[in-house]
């Protein structure tokens, strides 16, 4: 269940060298490459005479020429050169992706090229504001279905019980959360007042005593997501829209399905704190690393468990709200790109009462 009119993270910025490299998105194996330092290009990883993978070949300046019979392909896919023959079969090409280079990220538009839509490549103020620091971490690995990976990052309740020392504690197990599922992306959110700093907050927000702190979850269709959460101290008595007051880090989550059982989350943060302070950038990564291999537990076993015969209907809860809604959207999505809808019919035979 895909959705392939979207832009999908390939990699970062600085993944991409002059070097031929194989990267998976949808179950479509591409070859990337760099051409410049703002160019990179996405063809189909193989060749259509014996299928060979082209990231196995060599580059030829900007061509691709397969390792098995020299095949040359350009940066569009077109071949360029038949090894022994002057003519190029009509049918001698490899598709070309487009690919763009945003925020030291590359997106992949994996669908119908017609369709593609720059504006939709997702993108915040805060990425070039002086006011903000960001920093990009790391790719985890996960052996799970990304349907699963994108709704754990749009529920604020399992952070109570999985990171009870980096990203909650037992003060927001009963505090409710609000879901708003009315537009393009979905929120869900609550804010814990006058409790105890969690463990990311106590090392980094220099709170003396009580704090009023928020998790706001964006869920961004098909699979992006920002985790907008904070602290301020209790006196100041923020309110929703201060939340810049207060030690203020947006989590994202751009996650790539490679296959239904495997997808990779890269993540980065951007902070309104410790401007230019790598060190507390590293400090943060590793607490970090510690919250997502929390989640990285968590989901490999239900994938697990997903792969077993199941004897009864799952259990949907009041929590699940946000998750619920993000499966229909996807599901809903995915069968609308495949399905073709006729014109309306010329003296039709079907007559319908509505």
């Amino acid at each position: 269940m895909y959705v392939r009119n979207a832009w999908y993270v390939a990699g970062w910025a600085s993944e991409f060298d002059d070097n031929l490299k194989r990267v998976t998105v949808l179950e479509e194996h591409l070859v990337m490459y760099r051409i410049d330092a703002h160019t990179v290009i996405a063809l189909e990883d193989r060749c259509p005479h014996r299928l060979m993978p082209l990231s196995k070949g060599k580059r030829i300046g900007n061509d691709i020429q397969c390792g098995y019979h020299g095949m040359t392909f350009n940066c569009e896919g077109a071949c360029v050169r038949v090894p022994g023959q002057e003519n190029i079969p009509a049918s001698a090409f490899v598709h070309a992706y487009p690919v763009k280079q945003k925020n030291d990220i590359v997106f992949i538009w994996m669908g119908d090229h017609e369709q593609m839509n720059e504006d939709l490549i997702f993108d915040m103020p805060e990425f070039n504001s002086e006011n903000w620091h960001v920093h990009q971490g790391d790719a985890l690995h996960l052996k799970a279905n990304y349907l699963n990976v994108a709704e754990n990052l749009v529920d604020p309740a399992h952070v109570s019980f999985v990171h009870p020392t980096t990203l909650g504690n037992a003060a927001s197990e009963n505090v409710p959360v609000h879901v708003d599922t009315q537009g393009e992306v979905l929120v869900a959110w609550r804010w814990i007042r006058n409790a105890e700093p969690v463990g990311f907050f106590q090392k980094f927000g220099n709170f003396n005593g009580h704090v009023d702190r928020w998790h706001y979850y964006y869920l961004h269709l098909p699979s992006i997501a920002v985790i907008d959460f904070g602290s301020a101290a209790v006196e100041l008595n923020l309110k929703e829209e201060e939340r810049d007051h207060g030690v203020r880090i947006f989590a994202l989550h751009f996650l790539t399905p490679v296959n239904q059982h495997y997808t990779i989350d890269r993540w980065m943060h951007i902070r309104n704190t410790a401007l230019n302070d790598e060190s507390a950038s590293e400090q943060m990564d590793a607490m970090f690393r510690v919250a997502f291999a929390e989640d990285k537990a968590i989901l490999e076993a239900i994938e697990e468990q997903e792969k077993l015969p199941q004897k009864r209907k799952p259990i949907r809860l009041a929590i699940d709200k946000g998750p619920t809604v993000y499966r229909r959207r996807i599901r809903d999505m995915a069968d609308q790109e495949n399905t073709d809808v006729a014109d309306e019919p010329v003296r039709s035979s079907f007559i319908y009462h509505e």
